[in-house]
């Protein structure tokens, strides 16, 4: 399989939901191409076809030693001409240690990993351009955490090339409120950031300040109804991409209540997609008493992408 291996544009990032799938290991750890490649079939099928391997997939708890075999074996389970994105990082060292083993591959971009401890606005920014620099690729920037970033510094990156999108993940308890990300917008314009929550503040987000697209770990069960959500949003359907997220909101509500990464790791498996085996530590797998609920939310999600592709 082929996947994309040309600059990421504009159309890429509003093209596809980017999906950000959990990563599948066998009972030792190790990778597990076989049901990981199941996750990217059912992804595309629905399609989706941008995969961004990153939180969900606990990139932050990879080794170096590790991180060849991850990328020999996302190259190897690219649907043809998807966007295959891994992460790297979080850490400054680990930006660089991974810069220098994606050389010797074709992914068009990588996402930096954030990390909140030990950081200023300006050691994040010289960071990511001393990464890109290393790459010689654009990277994409991932915003999880209010002000993390100076506005001025991230408008340095864009203007320089330095940056292939922007991840926003900041959780608001109104997102159509959001200062920090109004004035992300008008520094380096619309096209440039997605919504990075999933499809829950993908509404409000392309809505009101008109995003480039979003991010979501639930459209691996339910690719077709959340590129649905992308579609009518584009469209300015606003009440259909509303009603259509409601169909999301019980896995997401537990996902928000237990741990979003744990749970979905779990979901795609109880779903019948593919077998996930254990998650990779510092993370646990979910406790055996919220299993149920996960599991009878995840079946009733692909109950519902199945009938919408019927």
């Amino acid at each position: 399989m082929t996947m994309k291996t040309t600059p990421v544009t504009a159309a890429d990032v509003s093209a596809s939901v980017i999906s950000v799938p959990p990563l599948a290991r066998n009972s030792d750890l190790s990778l597990n191409a076989a049901e990981n490649a199941k996750v990217a079939q059912h992804l595309v099928a629905g399609g989706v076809t941008t995969l961004l391997y990153g939180g969900n997939a606990v990139l932050y708890h990879v080794s170096v030693g590790e991180f060849p075999s991850l990328l020999e074996m996302l190259t190897s389970i690219s649907p043809a001409g998807a966007l295959m994105i891994p992460s790297v990082g979080p850490s400054y060292g680990l930006m660089q240690d991974h810069a220098r083993i994606l050389k010797n591959f074709q992914f068009p971009t990588a996402m930096v990993l954030p990390q909140k401890e030990i950081t200023t606005s300006d050691g994040i920014a010289t960071g990511v351009r001393r990464f890109v620099e290393s790459y010689g690729k654009p990277a994409v920037l991932y915003i999880k955490h209010d002000a993390y970033i100076d506005v001025a510094a991230v408008r340095k990156l864009a203007d320089d090339g330095l940056l292939s999108f922007i991840k926003y993940a900041v959780v608001r308890d109104h997102w159509a409120q959001d200062d920090y990300l109004r004035k992300l917008v008008d520094a380096v314009g619309a096209d440039l950031i997605v919504s990075g929550i999933g499809e829950q503040p993908a509404v409000p987000h392309l809505r009101t300040f008109g995003l480039g697209g979003f991010t979501s770990g639930c459209v691996c069960i339910a690719p077709k109804l959340s590129m649905d959500v992308l579609r009518a949003l584009r469209s300015g359907d606003y009440a259909t991409a509303d009603r259509i997220r409601e169909t999301f909101r019980p896995l997401e509500d537990l996902r928000n209540s237990i741990n979003p990464i744990r749970v979905l790791h779990a979901a795609v498996a109880l779903a019948g997609i593919a077998k996930t085996g254990p998650i990779l530590p510092l993370l646990s797998d979910v406790d055996e008493t919220h299993v149920p609920a996960i599991r009878d939310a995840a079946v009733n999600l692909l109950a519902a992408e199945k009938a919408a592709r019927r």
